[in-house]
């Protein structure tokens, strides 16, 4: 029978436990962690983003900071901004939502964070950390998915995995936790040729594509274990109503996979508890040293 890898139930379980370490810390330092996100324009995608992780700090007892700029705002003033956030003792995580406009250089604004302020685990110095398997700020996402698999057991030493995707958001950092995990890890994308095949060698299948219906039921082995990290907006054309998908064809992957994590309720839950996770981390150590 599948199990259902159930992110909502875990990631309200880690909020739960993230409320009870911010208690101890203000009571001991005096204030609580802050988190900056900072959005540019008003993409309503990234708009609600940003409410759920105001929403979620506000649940956890953390201060918000966050800052919402005009879409013509530019890379020094945005810059300064960060500056002015790496000082500031009361911020211990910055976040810039993205996507942003195209005049904004994404990238040098990331490097312009102070790494250990960095909750999105993307500085080089962290990603850095994490290839040569130190300790630091992880990216949220694949963090997310490595917590949800350990909660349920699920065994990494010597599976085959799969991730589809290589971006540096989601599938080299992925790729890279598992391999940490000691599963044999191999990457696919867009140029991959006959994905089909390796993707039923896989015993771990995680993909990050964002394409509703790519993983169907000819490309899973049975009883593998199956992550979807895709999310996508899907308006039925008769009613003009949305939805959220994933990668996976659900109904017809779900009664071959051993485990499965729906969409929505599975790994973006879990990438918000990351995300409140890492800024208690990074309160945490530069408190208390």
């Amino acid at each position: 029978m599948t199990q259902t890898l159930d992110g909502k139930a875990l990631a309200e379980k880690i909020q739960t436990q993230l409320i009870t370490q911010v208690t101890a810390g203000q009571s001991q330092w005096g204030r609580p962690p802050g988190l900056a996100v900072l959005m540019v324009g008003d993409n309503p995608a990234s708009a609600a983003y940003v409410r759920n992780k105001e929403r979620a700090c506000t649940k956890v007892g953390i201060a918000s900071f966050g800052r919402h700029f005009p879409a013509h705002v530019t890379q020094a003033e945005l810059t300064a901004v960060i500056h002015e956030l790496n000082g500031d003792d009361r911020v211990d995580g910055i976040l810039v939502q993205l996507p942003l406009p195209s005049h904004l250089n994404g990238v040098a604004l990331l490097h312009e964070i102070d790494p250990d302020k960095d909750v999105d685990g993307l500085h080089p110095l962290n990603m850095g950390r994490l290839m040569r398997d130190e300790r630091g700020l992880r990216s949220c996402t694949p963090a997310g998915v490595m917590r949800l698999l350990k909660e349920y057991e699920i065994p990494f030493v010597g599976k085959e995995a799969l991730v589809i995707g290589r971006s540096i958001l989601v599938g080299k950092p992925m790729a890279l936790m598992l391999l940490a995990a000691n599963a044999t890890v191999q990457i696919a994308h867009g140029k991959t040729q006959d994905l089909e095949t390796l993707a039923r060698r896989a015993d771990i299948l995680v993909s990050a594509v964002g394409k509703p219906g790519l993983i169907t039921a000819a490309m899973v082995k049975p009883g593998a274990v199956v992550v979807d990290v895709g999310i996508n907006r899907v308006v039925n054309l008769d009613t003009g109503k949305a939805r959220l998908v994933g990668d996976v064809d659900y109904g017809a992957v779900a009664p071959l996979a051993g485990a499965i994590t729906p969409v929505p309720g599975g790994i973006g839950p879990m990438t918000v508890a990351m995300l409140l996770e890492n800024t208690v981390l990074s309160y945490q150590e530069r408190l208390g040293g």
